[in-house]
């Protein structure tokens, strides 16, 4: 209550000084920018169990900065990029998102990542209305038809894809790709897991019939998962979906594998990097009840020119180890957006509300993907995905189907 407090008395200050100079809200820089710089941040796991993810992943976006800057910034300012390790800890993530908007008086959030943080901070950006483009996860409350005031969190701008759409199109793929009627779905008792359950629940409701879903809950990061993995072995299951992330996932094939269950897996996009699947690549190699493992991608590698540029960028302005990371390209994403955001405010007074106005414009391309769209009060994520399939060798994901829309596969395989 303290800080709510303290936050409407400055922007009742600011409305007072608004009135007496004359100038509307739209003439006066918000926090952050001065003539010469535009200072913007995060708060990412940058070491413990996670740093796996937000360590290339901040490299991406701050080698995008760095291209950017060096070119001579946006309108002559130059970019900064502050960022405090929150370990996954939403406690820890909370009070440093405080520090960046009360102490730090950044411009913008870029790159909130994780779904503990994301979720113990969406109230407090709603509240403040700071500008947050691009969340490194899925979570459902970020999904929003109607986010026409900045209470409804019209200042929240999603790229990703949601976890509830993308447990539907995980189900879309299971019956085109393997005719599957009864799906098992072994789930994190997490954010992630739980809205990852729900698509596929909802879909398998959509779709009525035959479809059956067998599910079973397991802790975040457990190191048991047997219960779970002989009930999908003892139910017959068609398909099963590991619906957690990079620090659960590998457990749940490496038990697969020692179940004996040979069953086609799929996983979310969050997994879609090599680093994970590192984790049980000699176990999957080594295994006779071989299994094709499938994850979803939002962005399209066969995209010759748009990788290069990534690759071309991380190597010059970044961390050349990291050219070849998943998780340095969402953060490259993240950059692109933000900065697109920037240009698209070119010639009008840097503040909120004019960049909010901008990012709403007209439909963004997203690098190596697809396209989402903030207009009409939109913040969907992008709903456009692809296939890819572990290779035999387990050491990275290969594409096997394209980037299309989740109506799309659904009109194929409604019939089926």
């Amino acid at each position: 209550m303290k800080r709510k407090r303290v936050f409407s008395v400055l922007m009742a200050l600011a409305i007072l000084l608004m009135s007496i100079t004359g100038c509307s809200s739209k003439d006066v820089v918000s926090q952050g920018v001065t003539d010469t710089t535009i200072k913007v941040g995060n708060v990412a796991a940058t070491s413990g169990a996670f740093a796996t993810v937000g360590v290339p992943f901040n490299a991406g976006i701050q080698a995008y900065f760095k291209q950017v800057n060096d070119a001579g910034g946006i309108d002559g300012r130059k970019i900064e990029f502050v960022h405090y390790d929150d370990e996954f800890d939403p406690v820890k993530g909370k009070a440093f998102t405080e520090q960046l908007i009360n102490d730090d008086k950044i411009f913008a959030i870029v790159g909130h990542f994780g779904t503990p943080t994301i979720g113990a901070t969406l109230d407090l950006l709603k509240e403040t209305g700071i500008p947050t483009v691009y969340f490194a996860a899925g979570i459902s409350d970020l999904y929003n038809e109607d986010a026409s005031t900045v209470e409804k969190g019209q200042g929240l701008f999603p790229v990703q894809p949601i976890y509830v759409t993308e447990g539907r199109l995980i189900v879309a793929r299971a019956i085109e790709e393997h005719d599957a009627k009864k799906i098992g779905v072994i789930y994190t008792n997490d954010d992630a897991g739980k809205d990852l359950l729900s698509g596929v629940e909802n879909q398998v409701e959509k779709l009525g019939g035959d479809f059956k879903v067998v599910k079973e809950q397991i802790n975040p990061g457990a190191a048991d998962v047997s219960s779970a993995v002989l009930k999908m072995k003892n139910e017959n299951v068609d398909i099963i979906v590991a619906a957690s992330i990079q620090a659960t996932f590998p457990t749940i094939v490496k038990e697969l594998i020692n179940k004996g269950v040979d069953k086609p897996v799929f996983t979310t996009y969050s997994n879609a990097d090599a680093t994970t699947i590192s984790n049980f690549t000699t176990d999957y190699v080594n295994a006779s009840n071989k299994f094709p493992i499938y994850t979803n991608a939002w962005v399209d590698l066969s995209d010759e020119e748009e990788v290069q540029a990534f690759v071309n960028g991380m190597t010059e302005f970044g961390e050349p180890d990291y050219a070849g990371n998943a998780f340095a390209m969402a953060g490259w994403i993240a950059g692109h957006f933000m900065v697109e955001g920037l240009k698209r405010t070119s010639g009008e007074t840097l503040n909120w509300e004019n960049f909010i106005k901008a990012m709403e414009k007209e439909e963004f391309k997203i690098p190596m993907g697809g396209t989402v769209n903030f207009a009409d009060y939109q913040r969907l994520g992008t709903q456009s995905m692809s296939l890819l399939k572990i290779s035999d060798d387990g050491s990275t994901w290969e594409n096997a189907k394209p980037i299309e829309d989740l109506n799309d596969i659904l009109d194929r395989v409604e019939g089926k």
